[in-house]
């Protein structure tokens, strides 16, 4: 393993246009590791270099395309594969920074560069003299002893062309082109208006007997945000650090159905509407997968899945539904119950519920996050996470203050392995803010390859929305917020981790139902005796966690297992009939989400409410038709996991054996890597048993 290098972006300074001098982007990064020069990047700067790393990227495929030699592996499909190092180089900033800090003008350079991308992507996909060059290549495929590797990114490429159109007349490309451009358009704003109808609502209370029953945590996070309002009192926003406590904690039910209604009213008319771009979006996906030859959005994508087709997601959703319905009934009767025990009128609502599965939660585990928060301190949090990681991979992190960050909130560690070879780069923001989509997540400033004979290691990204510290108090993380830490640090580290010599098939780089196995599976830590006694210690005193608030938690793990997969199922079930409409969507968006969803709907309907218009994931975040992926994973971590359970959750067999699985990215099939580690295919009952269902 080398020392974390890059190789230099390429680019002759001497033939730069002279508006270009002096912009960072085409300029050699005199940094450590030769990470981004943030203080160096104007918003100015982008525009520019993208058009001008387009311009690159065509000659690089011109050349291809021109060589008067015969197509081989190495001067059509590696050099396809290394093309477009500098588009990346920029992008791979602009478009993690526009997720992470972003701002109206960065917002309009999206919506500037997107139909530019879109059209090199498909002037590339679409090129007929470069396809049949491609198809040279993979007829002979048998003959040219390649490995792995080289196979499969072999197989991606001609598979990638066939799926973007190559092999289409002349007049349907045009149309391909057409759909494909309005649709990236369409994705780009539909995320930009469930961010700014997040952020266009707030609640100012200023009646301090509406918050005095709240826990101070609740109280003094809300009165920070007052006061960077400039307002008096206590301030609410639809940041779930901000509307989860709130829900949670608060017998306000006027304000909480006040609160309920904004948020899942987000982009449903007014300014940020995003429901006619749903319906143009979803019928857009299937004029392209039509085009292809398949009857719906969901065939074709699909059939690149670890799922591979459509029948194979409905029957693994309805199985999963069907075997956990009726206990989701009846946890929701069960919290129902309860809250006319403690005088609730009428229906549970479901701005009920957060408050009364809460209390009835309290009552049967006698746990809350207010017991649970002191010691999970975000510091603490987070060393444990990085002690995790060097149980199991020998890795460690190193602070590197020397390495700027593009946010004072954001830091940034070395990672070394066990023989202190650096692997990666990790950036770490933790903290809601309003130019911060919602959520959490993992992503890259650049990604892992060997290009022109030099290693380049990844800068690995994780940006989170967890409770903020106040005056009087760190920042302390519920044990939903930890278990996400966990979550997306699983992310991390299939990037961290990654080997190989083609970006385009290392680290996360898997079939999208693959990707959320290295993720889940961290999440069982969170509730294991073994690891919470390492490290969770009180943030005031520095006593441990007690071993009877362990059990407690560990006991209540499976609280409402069965409702929240029947939740988590509703969403899949969403995308998928979105996904598998063979037909224009007529009529009202929302009463095709209802019709959707009917079967999961275990708590009663709200008029005026949509889940749709602000479902990111699917309509601007790379998940449509791969929601399923969630709870796909979820069997295929409780399977892996259970592994450890049986060896040792610290055993570094097992942890060798799943390493080369994270380390193998998308260079073999997901199943195979999957039975090379487990010894079988994974089942569903796995996922099932592990709720514990009585």
């Amino acid at each position: 393993m080398s020392a974390l290098t890059l190789a230099l972006v390429g680019c002759n300074q001497a033939d730069v246009p002279a508006e270009l001098k002096g912009n960072p982007f085409v300029e050699e990064w005199n940094t450590p590791y030769q990470t981004p020069p943030f203080s160096q990047i104007k918003l100015e700067h982008y525009e520019p270099a993208i058009d001008y790393a387009i311009e690159q990227n065509r000659a690089e495929i011109d050349a291809i395309i021109n060589n008067p030699e015969a197509p081989t592996f190495e001067n059509t499909i590696v050099a396809m594969e290394q093309s477009g190092h500098l588009l990346g180089r920029v992008t791979g900033v602009f478009f993690v920074l526009n997720g992470s800090c972003t701002s109206d003008e960065m917002q309009q350079i999206a919506q500037n560069i997107t139909p530019k991308l879109t059209e090199l992507s498909n002037d590339v996909s679409l090129n007929p003299q470069l396809f049949e060059r491609v198809k040279a290549v993979y007829d002979q495929r048998e003959s040219l002893d390649l490995d792995e590797q080289d196979m499969q990114l072999l197989e991606n490429t001609y598979k990638g062309f066939e799926r973007s159109g190559a092999a289409l007349s002349d007049e349907d490309k045009e149309l391909y082109r057409q759909y494909t451009t309005e649709l990236s358009q369409l994705e780009l704003v539909f995320g930009q208006n469930a961010l700014a109808s997040t952020n266009a609502f707030s609640l100012n209370i200023t009646d301090e007997a509406r918050v005095a029953e709240l826990p101070d945590f609740v109280k003094e996070g809300m009165a920070a945000e007052a006061e960077a309002r400039g307002e008096q009192g206590w301030t609410l926003t639809l940041h779930a650090p901000s509307y989860v406590p709130f829900m949670t904690y608060s017998t306000q039910r006027d304000l909480k159905e006040q609160l309920y209604r904004a948020y899942n009213s987000r982009s449903v008319g007014g300014e940020f509407d995003n429901m006619e771009n749903i319906r143009r979006i979803a019928e857009l996906r299937m004029k392209v997968a039509n085009l292809l030859g398949y009857e719906c959005y969901a065939d074709y994508v699909l059939e690149d899945r670890m799922a591979e087709s459509t029948p194979t997601v409905q029957s693994f959703l309805d199985e999963l539904l069907n075997s956990t319905i009726d206990y989701a009934k009846r946890d929701v009767a069960s919290i129902e119950a309860y809250a006319h025990s403690k005088g609730l009128e009428g229906k549970l609502m479901p701005w009920d519920w957060a408050y009364y599965s809460e209390k009835y939660k309290e009552e049967m585990y006698a746990i809350n996050d207010e017991q649970i928060k002191p010691y999970l301190q975000l510091e603490n949090a987070k060393q444990a996470v990085f002690m995790l990681a060097n149980k199991l991979y020998g890795l460690t992190f190193t602070e590197a203050p020397e390495i700027e960050t593009y946010h004072p909130e954001a830091t940034v560690y070395e990672v070394k392995d066990a023989e202190q070879n650096v692997l990666a780069i990790l950036y770490m923001d933790f903290f809601p803010r309003e130019s911060k989509r919602q959520g959490a997540w993992m992503t890259e400033f650049r990604g892992t390859k060997i290009y022109k004979g030099v290693e380049q290691r990844p800068l690995v990204s994780l940006v989170m929305n967890f409770t903020k510290p106040t005056a009087t108090t760190p920042s302390l993380l519920t044990f939903d917020e930890f278990t996400t830490f966990l979550h997306e640090f699983g992310h991390g580290l299939h990037g961290i981790l990654a080997q190989g010599k083609y970006e385009s098939i290392n680290g996360t780089s898997v079939k999208r139902d693959f990707v959320e196995l290295p993720s889940q599976i961290m999440e069982n830590w969170a509730t294991e005796k073994e690891y919470l006694d390492l490290w969770a210690k009180h943030y005031e005193t520095g006593e441990s966690m007690p071993a009877e608030l362990i059990e407690k938690i560990i006991a209540a793990k499976n609280y409402l297992a069965a409702y929240l997969n029947v939740r988590q199922l509703s969403f899949g079930m969403l995308d998928m009939a979105y996904h598998t409409a063979t037909a224009p969507i007529e009529g009202s968006i929302r009463d095709f989400e209802l019709q959707a969803i009917a079967p999961t709907q275990v708590v009663p309907v709200v008029d005026g409410m949509a889940l749709s218009p602000a479902f990111t994931h699917v309509f601007s975040g790379g998940y449509a038709t791969g929601y399923y992926g969630y709870k796909w994973a979820e069997v295929l971590a409780a399977d892996a996991f259970s592994y450890f359970a049986e060896e040792g959750i610290f055993n570094k067999d097992v942890a060798a054996k799943f390493r080369k699985l994270l380390q193998s990215g998308g260079q073999r099939h997901p199943m195979d890597l999957y039975v090379e580690f487990r010894g079988h295919k994974p089942q569903t009952q796995a996922l099932i048993d592990q709720m514990n269902l009585e």
